[in-house]
């Protein structure tokens, strides 16, 4: 039979373990893998640590990532870049990140992982074991073959068919991934004079296709090039060109290098913040899908050039008629309405955000969950 100190030291050690597992605060990795993901997680990581959680971040280097992180005073580890628009390039790319991320998990064991649509972070979490959470809000995006998250949250109009999990592992937000961030939006009404814009002038803020994507169409490029043939000839009218990459930037100041020098399209020197560039617009024309659902919620006329599968949220966003779609050249002669927007200074309510609490709240009841269960098989 044990002796009396052997019950004791056994009874001291297991008060040590279970006052290691209490007072550890809990790691919560967040991978942001393309610029949308910058504005949408900061809050949710603002969040977190107010409520104690230790948040590790890293960032891929492609889409104005760094710079967005630098804009917003965001720190976190950058790994990876972008590899190319090719499938084998962009294939291998994803798993070197993966390998990549893989170390610096092993070293930093994040009890959770979340993201937004990041390939590289699935892979790691799968040969990692690593519990996760998948965001994403467009149905349509590429999946990894036998690859599937523990968990996945999307918007309430997201159907379940197309979703890489179901029933209790799919969890759901209200509202939209943009209305995230849009409680903490607050209007910079000195804009249009930091970019040289008259303040009479009609402006039209215009984000390219993008071309490198996997569901990129090309007939999205035919209608930019058609909606800025259309407006860069019109009186009294300015274009904010916002390039996705140094690559496309290049390209299209190579094409409109007249209207450029004219100062009918402008190409912002540095990184702004969308919002403020899109509430500062009379309308907004995108071939994104974040771009045209961040006018949708903040109420400014936005025509969508995007020519790839339409998913559930922008069809919603149709319906409630806070969109349109443009799929030909005589829709963007005849549908767009190029007039003055009426704007009143007002900030969003940062206190009441549905989309906002329910995604911290589901995080936080997944990393409770999934550490009380790894702290007993520990302790068995």
């Amino acid at each position: 039979m044990p002796s009396e100190t052997d019950v004791a030291n056994f009874q001291a050690t297991g008060v040590e373990n279970l006052s290691r597992h209490i007072s550890r605060r809990k790691k919560i990795w967040v991978d942001l893998d393309n610029s949308p993901h910058v504005p949408f997680f900061r809050p949710i990581i603002e969040e977190l640590r107010k409520r104690n959680y230790e948040v590790l971040i890293t960032a891929r280097d492609a889409y104005q990532v760094r710079e967005l992180l630098e804009f917003y005073g965001v720190s976190g580890k950058i790994v990876g870049q972008h590899y190319g628009k090719h499938k084998v390039l962009k294939a291998l790319g994803t798993c070197w990140r993966a390998l990549a991320l893989l170390a610096i998990a092993r070293k930093e064991k994040p009890d959770l992982a979340i993201n937004h649509g990041s390939r590289a972070c699935l892979l790691t979490c799968a040969w990692l074991r690593i519990p996760n959470v998948f965001l994403t809000d467009y149905e349509f995006a590429a999946e990894i073959p036998f690859i599937k998250p523990s968990w996945m949250m999307v918007p309430t109009v997201v159907p379940d068919e197309r979703l890489m999990v179901a029933g209790s592992r799919v969890l759901r937000y209200p509202g939209i991934k943009e209305d995230v961030y849009l409680s903490r939006f607050h209007a910079d009404q000195g804009l249009k004079q930091r970019l040289g814009i008259p303040p009479d002038d009609l402006l039209i803020t215009v984000r390219p296709p993008a071309t490198e994507a996997h569901y990129h169409n090309p007939e999205s490029e035919k209608l930019l090039t058609e909606a800025l043939n259309r407006f860069v000839i019109n009186p009294g009218t300015r274009i904010l060109l916002l390039p996705r990459n140094k690559r496309q930037e290049a390209e299209l100041r190579s094409v409109w290098a007249g209207a450029l020098a004219a100062g009918k399209i402008l190409i912002p020197q540095h990184v702004e913040d969308g919002l403020n560039l899109i509430w500062n617009s009379d309308l907004v024309i995108s071939g994104g899908g974040t771009m045209n659902r961040e006018a949708a919620a903040m109420g400014v006329p936005v025509y969508s050039i995007f020519r790839g599968k339409i998913g559930a949220v922008d069809r919603y966003l149709v319906d409630q008629g806070h969109l349109v779609l443009l799929e030909t050249a005589e829709d963007v002669r005849s549908k767009i309405k190029a007039v003055r927007r009426a704007r009143s200074p007002h900030s969003f309510d940062e206190t009441n955000s549905p989309a906002l609490e329910t995604i911290v709240l589901n995080i936080i009841s997944i990393v409770e969950s999934t550490t009380t269960i790894s702290s007993r098989r520990e302790s068995s």
